[in-house]
């Protein structure tokens, strides 16, 4: 009874952080596609909100993935500490275990790449921009040029949270 317990609360917070996983992405895409129609011209009170949000929404990405990686450690570490080995899995879920580790360290690659080399370069050059005022043709270029490289990021972790949530079903094969 106490490992049913154990592996419920852990599952459910690993379903939590798939969600978000998912869900920020999505949430995010939509967002980037919405001001994508004012197209590559700045509209600084616009574009100060979208930074806002995309880059505030990183520590709630930090934290579902952190999250995520800390459950799936844990869910099979839980079967072991009751049983003294590790679940015997069928070859689906060693498959399906497989893509979804790729996924998720993919998503994880990701988000290192938006979050430590891109936003910090967006939120610089954010930073030399005013309300009513045109950047120079150098700055206004990396930084649309940057945020299409976000938002094709973005997309590709949206894809792989897919991988991770279809994945997830069937890891519950058995031999």
């Amino acid at each position: 009874m106490t490992e049913q317990i154990v592996h419920s609360l852990l599952l459910a917070l690993h379903n939590i952080a798939l969600v978000g996983c998912a869900a920020a992405p999505f949430y995010n895409r939509a967002l980037v596609v919405k001001r994508g129609q004012y197209g590559p011209k700045l509209h600084y009170e616009l574009d100060k909100v979208v930074e806002d949000t995309l880059q505030g929404n990183a520590p709630y990405c930090m934290a579902f993935m952190a999250t995520l990686i800390l459950t799936g450690i844990a869910l099979p570490m839980n079967y072991w500490a009751f049983h003294g080995a590790f679940r015997d899995m069928h070859v689906v879920a060693h498959v399906a275990l497989g893509l979804k580790l790729a996924a998720v360290a993919g998503m994880a690659a990701i988000m290192w790449v938006i979050f430590f080399r891109i936003n910090p370069r967006l939120r610089s050059l954010f930073a030399g921009f005013a309300s009513g005022a045109t950047p120079d043709g150098g700055q206004g270029k990396e930084f649309f040029g940057l945020r299409a490289r976000r938002k094709s990021l973005c997309e590709t972790c949206l894809k792989f949270a897919v991988v991770v949530l279809v994945c997830s079903a069937f890891l519950g094969f058995s031999v």
